[in-house]
C-alpha cells in the first residue's frame, strides 16, 4: 500500500515539474499544484498506519496519528491559497499583456523598458538643455 502512496507521489511530482518547465504559465500554475498535491499525498503516505481514532481508546490498543492527517490537511489549505494567488496574478498578467507564454512576456517587458529608456534619455537631454539655457541666461545678465 505504501508502494501505490509513493508511487502517486513520483508520479504528480515529476508531472508537476515537467509542467514548471513549460513556457506558459497556466501549465506553470498546474504544475506548482500538482507538486503541492504530492506534498499532500507523502503527508499521508508517512502517517498510514492502522488504529482507532485517538478518541475514546480502550488500553492497549493501537491508535492512529492525527497529525499527519492535520498536517494534510493544513497543506491543501496552503496550496490551494497559493494557487488561488499565482491564478490571479496570471490572470492580470495576461489581461495586461495579452499573452500567457513567457518569451512574449518577457519580449512585451523588453520594449516597454526600452520605451521608458528612450523616455528618461529625452527627459535628461531636456533638462541639460534647459540648465544649459539658464546658464547662458546667467552669463548675459553678469555682462
Amino acid at each position: 500500500m505504501i508502494l501505490a502512496f509513493a508511487v502517486a507521489a513520483a508520479v504528480l511530482f515529476g508531472s508537476g515539474a515537467y509542467l514548471l518547465l513549460k513556457r506558459d504559465l497556466i501549465r506553470m500554475v498546474a504544475g506548482i499544484m500538482l507538486i503541492s498535491q504530492s506534498a499532500v499525498v507523502t503527508i499521508i503516505a508517512a502517517g498510514l498506519s492502522r488504529g482507532r481514532a485517538a478518541i475514546a481508546v480502550a488500553p492497549g490498543e493501537e491508535v492512529s496519528d492525527p497529525l499527519p492527517q492535520a498536517l494534510a490537511l493544513t497543506a491543501l489549505v496552503i496550496g490551494l491559497a497559493t494557487v488561488a494567488l499565482l491564478l490571479a496574478l496570471v490572470h492580470r498578467a495576461i489581461v495586461v499583456f495579452r499573452t500567457a507564454e513567457q518569451d512574449e512576456l518577457a519580449a512585451t517587458e523588453a520594449r516597454h523598458a526600452a520605451g521608458l529608456e528612450r523616455e528618461r534619455q529625452a527627459d535628461r537631454e531636456e533638462t541639460e538643455a534647459r540648465l544649459e539655457d539658464e546658464r547662458q541666461a546667467e552669463r548675459e545678465r553678469a555682462r
